[in-house]
């Protein structure tokens, strides 16, 4: 018995195929979902009221309440001590996948992902002001025919260690395969 392409597997080769001529050897198309900042407040994890959001993914949408999903990109908590960490989905027993680089830059200066050491499996602690850099759990991307990961800058605004809070200023890329951090569609 022979096994054939099923017409849904086929489809899903013929889009890859029709992805990777429309790039050509030229590079990346426009992205589709334009890069949007936005603002956001996450509740730690520990100690807040469990119908407030403790996690953040970039792909859509963005807060999450970590009793209703564990597919989220980093969570946010306070220690014993009240210092504010983020933590990727290795810190919080999900299996090594998301990652946080924190940048010595303005929020603004960051335009491209940087290179660098992602931290994927330990807390990551922020200030007030801090910056950094998210990756997501890698994903299938038709766009590059391979897996990539979609990416996102922060800046922490305020943290309110009385209501156990963190607000973030976040501009997210939802195209997987692109590197842009600046607003609008991404061509990189």
């Amino acid at each position: 018995m022979s096994r054939g392409l099923t017409g849904a597997s086929l489809a899903s080769l013929i889009f890859g195929l029709l992805t990777v001529l429309a790039c050509g050897n030229t590079g990346l198309q426009p992205g589709i979902v334009a890069n949007a900042v936005d603002t956001v407040s996450l509740y730690a994890v520990d100690g807040t009221a469990l119908d407030q959001p403790s996690a953040f993914r970039i792909a859509a949408p963005h807060v999450l309440r970590v009793d209703q999903s564990s597919d989220f990109d980093f969570v946010f908590n306070l220690t014993a001590g009240d210092s504010a960490v983020l933590l990727p989905t290795g810190a919080v027993s999900l299996g090594i996948g998301s990652g946080i680089l924190k940048v010595n830059a303005p929020f603004a200066a960051i335009t491209v992902v940087p290179g660098g050491a992602y931290v994927d499996s330990l807390p990551v602690h922020v200030d007030s002001g801090s910056v950094a850099v998210v990756h997501s759990r890698a994903l299938s991307c038709p766009v590059t025919a391979s897996f990539s990961f979609l990416y996102a800058k922060l800046q922490v605004m305020k943290i309110d260690t009385v209501a156990r809070r963190i607000d973030l200023i976040v501009l997210t890329n939802q195209n997987c395969g692109y590197h842009s951090l600046e607003p609008g569609n991404p061509t990189r």
